[in-house]
């Protein structure tokens, strides 16, 4: 790679998952749509794990929760073990400067977050105008190469917005009596209301980004300039967010440049979050770091293979509370583990929303729930057939076993040989002392 490489624009959302127009919804999106028609869009692309702050360390990182340290949310108490190795310090070594605008969820914002993750300038004071300190700053001419992280609070719900998702006031909400909520959801005005709210955030999201692509354009950087596009997670409703079916751990991925990243491909291979610093690092041809975990995937952006990954790993460790997860997936089967059989699906880790209180007041929190799960991915693409019990599928059962507890054994998951999961003194759970078997696991006030 020569001396003049490329800058990185790393531009994502929270809680959007694939519901976006690229991918097939009817969510216009015709920002992200132009995107990904100019550029790669990844059918199967994963998080390692479908919480906020968890699911950034691990792209940003390039290892799973368990290694990185953030096991739960960072205004909660979790951080990285280790913030050298964020991506952005990688980078530093080769020349690059690294700014922030907007949410970035993986350091503590009662401290300096910018300064404590490595950023050598934060751009916006508001995260409301984070789209507009970005266009700023690439209609300034910054020298390259650079590393921007431009992060947005669309479509997570609540904030200044308790009656549905962030948004633009300016931005009307779609006529619910023309919106279909997704599956598993029942078709009812209460759905169709709130999935009619955050199309409206999704619209709001859109234009914003659509502000800085423009402005990357403008700018004369666009060819010199990867965007990588992304969520964290799927949607903040239930069995999506905080979950391991697909509902929870598919998330839009669009990467565009004027080289590889180019000419509207779509990849159906799946890919990983924690491969994208590995092929960042494979793109701009540079040592990775000795921690990654992933894979680079550029092989299959260059069209070389169609596979680089034939299973997928997934964890679950904090949200709102407890909940120890694993999971492995493969094009045709998902095999979730729970480890606490003490515990239900822990519905606080599922946000507030009118959608839950409809599932509650149907009998939602008396379901019981399944230690094991094995999904035929192609027959029941939803998830709702747990084939565990099935003896037609015991060798399907062993295989998928056997390939989550030896990627357990391999990434030294604390939870391997019916282990635990270490909270911080400094967490803010909603821990209980069913939860956890040794008090002295838990923080002053949560038992």
């Amino acid at each position: 790679m020569p001396e003049n490489r490329p800058n990185i624009l790393y531009i994502h959302s929270h809680d959007t998952g694939q519901f976006i127009q690229p991918y097939g919804y009817n969510v216009p999106t015709p920002n992200l749509q132009r995107l990904a028609e100019s550029g790669v869009l990844f059918r199967n692309s994963f998080t390692a794990n479908p919480t906020c702050s968890p699911s950034r360390a691990c792209l940003l990182t390039g290892q799973s929760p368990h290694n990185n340290g953030m096991l739960g949310l960072a205004h909660r108490g979790f951080s990285l073990y280790n913030y050298d190795h964020h991506l952005l310090h990688t980078l530093k070594k080769h020349g690059y400067a690294a700014y922030l605008s907007g949410v970035q969820h993986i350091a503590n914002m009662y401290d300096v977050p910018w300064r404590t993750i490595g950023y050598d300038k934060k751009l916006d004071e508001n995260h409301e105008d984070a789209h507009l300190k970005a266009a700023d700053f690439l209609d300034s001419a910054p020298a390259s190469p650079f590393f921007l992280s431009v992060g947005f609070a669309e479509t997570h719900r609540g904030g200044e917005h308790p009656e549905g998702f962030h948004h633009d006031p300016d931005i009307p909400v779609p006529d619910e009596r023309y919106v279909m909520p997704p599956p598993p959801f029942a078709d009812t005005p209460e759905t169709r209301r709130d999935m009619a709210l955050f199309m409206q955030s999704a619209a709001t999201l859109d234009r914003k980004m659509g502000v800085v692509f423009d402005a990357l354009e403008r700018s004369g950087l666009a060819d010199n300039t990867l965007i990588v596009c992304t969520t964290d997670h799927g949607i903040a409703f239930p069995r999506m967010k905080c979950n391991l079916q697909d509902s929870g751990t598919k998330v839009m991925l669009i990467m565009k440049d004027g080289r590889d990243f180019k000419g509207g491909l779509v990849v159906d291979g799946m890919v990983n979050n924690i491969d994208i610093f590995p092929t960042l690092c494979d793109y701009l041809n540079i040592e990775p770091p000795e921690w990654l975990e992933g894979r680079s995937f550029l092989p299959l952006v260059r069209r070389q293979k169609d596979t680089v990954n034939d299973a997928v790993f997934f964890e679950i460790n904090y949200h709102a509370a407890y909940e120890p997860l694993r999971a492995v997936r493969t094009q045709r089967w998902k095999y979730i583990r729970r480890f606490d059989p003490r515990l239900r699906p822990v519905l606080p880790n599922c946000d507030a929303s009118p959608t839950k209180t409809q599932w509650l007041n149907a009998g939602w929190d008396a379901v019981s729930a399944d230690d094991e799960m094995l999904y035929d991915l192609i027959l029941d693409p939803n998830e709702t057939n747990n084939l565990v019990s099935d003896p037609g599928h015991a060798d399907v059962l062993t295989d998928m076993r056997e390939r989550l507890t030896a990627w357990m054994r391999n990434t030294r998951d604390p939870l391997s040989d019916d282990g635990d999961m270490p909270l911080p003194a400094s967490a803010i759970c909603n821990a209980r002392d069913d939860l956890h078997p040794s008090d002295d696991t838990l923080p002053t006030g949560t038992r």
